[in-house]
């Protein structure tokens, strides 16, 4: 299953429920995959920290590098697998972000190289159980190359008004690449992040989702402080703390999922 994260609003939580819905299946024995299309990288550092070099010194590949030699054409191109990174965690490779990834944007849309990462996760998938992909908050070359390359997808929603009114857009934008790249992309629901059970405001908008019908997925992921401290840490919520509240619905979203 590859699965893309997605929500062109920025700050919902896309790189936190990608990593730790991605630990969690590795953290099971699933043989997982992230891939960061993000230039900003947060996934990467969310779950390598500060460590941009091998143990010999050399920079780490990542997917600018992968997306330039598409611009290159040789019949010596390296293999997508040379590109993947090991995480600290068992299970868990990723796919690593690169500033990088801004500059080379123009370039690819104009090249039309939008299935090139289809391809490449094609290529990987008899490596992987799971494949989840991390995504630019916009409806850009990288987010369409993700929508093309996967095969479910699901939308963080931070339970204000402005997510709300954005929505409608972008399941629309979602229909739209479903009809006319790929036929296999399903929306697997909608996830309500930093949720306040106790405030007006996020039991209202949610329950308008519910009530028009959309794949509103629960549990609900609670807010705390915790997972700051996890993106600090550079560490996943279960293997940070796996008895906390969030962690445990986290466990539950993913295995609504499998």
């Amino acid at each position: 299953m590859r699965t893309v994260v997605f929500n062109q609003k920025g700050g919902v939580g896309k790189s936190t429920i990608t990593c730790n819905l991605a630990a969690i299946g590795a953290h099971q024995g699933l043989r997982t995959l992230v891939v960061d299309l993000d230039p900003q990288g947060n996934s990467t550092h969310y779950l390598l920290g500060d460590a941009t070099h091998d143990t010999e010194g050399e920079p780490l590949p990542h997917l600018a590098d992968f997306f330039g030699q598409t611009l290159k054409f040789s019949m010596r191109s390296q293999s997508t697998s040379e590109f993947v990174v090991a995480t600290p965690f068992e299970n868990l490779d990723l796919l690593p972000s690169h500033p990088e990834l801004e500059e080379l944007h123009a370039k690819l849309e104009s090249r039309y190289k939008i299935y090139k990462l289809r391809d490449a996760l094609a290529e990987l998938a008899g490596d992987y159980d799971r494949i989840w992909i991390d995504t630019p908050p916009a409806m850009n070359f990288y987010t369409r190359s993700a929508l093309i390359a996967a095969t479910g997808c699901l939308i963080p929603f931070d339970c204000d008004d402005f997510s709300r009114r954005a929505l409608y857009a972008l399941l629309d934008n979602v229909a739209e690449i479903q009809s006319d790249h790929n036929r296999e992309l399903a929306v697997q629901g909608i996830v309500v992040n930093q949720f306040q059970p106790r405030a007006n405001l996020p039991q209202r908008l949610v329950q308008e989702l519910v009530d028009e019908g959309l794949p509103v997925l629960e549990p609900y992921l609670s807010s705390s402080v915790r997972v700051k401290e996890s993106h600090e840490l550079a560490k996943p919520m279960i293997h940070l703390d796996p008895r906390h509240k969030l962690t445990q619905e986290f466990v539950a979203l993913h295995d609504a999922l499998r």
